[in-house]
């Protein structure tokens, strides 16, 4: 299916050069925050559900299209949440959920809607310490005789993108995370 109404919100991170776009998005009783990522091939959408431990992520490709098809048990808990029960007459599907979500997508993004690492790293769950979700330095490897972890390089990947992922692979760095906010730090790639 085509989500349409994320190309003007495309078109509109690119001119502000804005890679990661978050919103908010409320269906029936449950209000999500959405990250619109355009820095991932595909672009990825992260919906994370606030209040509860429930996130889902759909691949955006070529065409603004997206397979809205979730896997049956989180299709079982995106129904428990918007507590909607069975209607053969009107079954829920993701579709559906998508076609109306569609129609709330905003047009413009801002720079407050531009995504931290640390909304990311709430919403995207399976990495190393996922209680660690602010930025807090670079480790360089090389000085302490180290090699960078694959679980770190995967945390990296998922919580700050392909850029900084292949940078720390190619340098032996490591992002390194804290569960303090106070000891966040703004993410800046180190030279290339």
């Amino acid at each position: 299916m085509r989500l349409d109404n994320l190309q003007p919100l495309y078109r509109s991170m690119r001119d502000q050069e804005i890679e990661r776009f978050r919103f908010s998005y409320s269906h029936r009783n449950v209000t999500f925050d959405v990250i619109f990522m355009i820095d991932e091939a595909p672009f990825v959408l992260l919906f994370g559900a606030r209040g509860h431990a429930f996130s889902m992520e759909f691949e955006v490709h070529q065409g603004f299209n997206v397979n809205p098809k979730l896997e049956p048990e989180k299709y079982k808990e995106l129904c428990r949440l918007l507590d909607i029960r069975y209607n053969p007459d009107a079954p829920f599907s993701p579709r559906a959920f998508l076609e109306i979500f569609n129609e709330h997508i905003p047009g413009v993004a801002t720079a407050a809607g531009r995504a931290q690492p640390h909304h990311v790293a709430a919403i995207r769950r399976d990495v190393e310490e996922s209680h660690k979700i602010y930025f807090c330095a670079w480790l360089d490897n090389n000085k302490a005789g180290n090699t960078v972890t694959a679980e770190n390089l995967h945390k990296t990947r998922r919580l700050l993108g392909q850029q900084a992922f292949e940078t720390c692979r190619r340098k032996n760095l490591s992002s390194r995370w804290t569960d303090r906010k106070e000891l966040a730090q703004e993410c800046v790639l180190p030279d290339c």
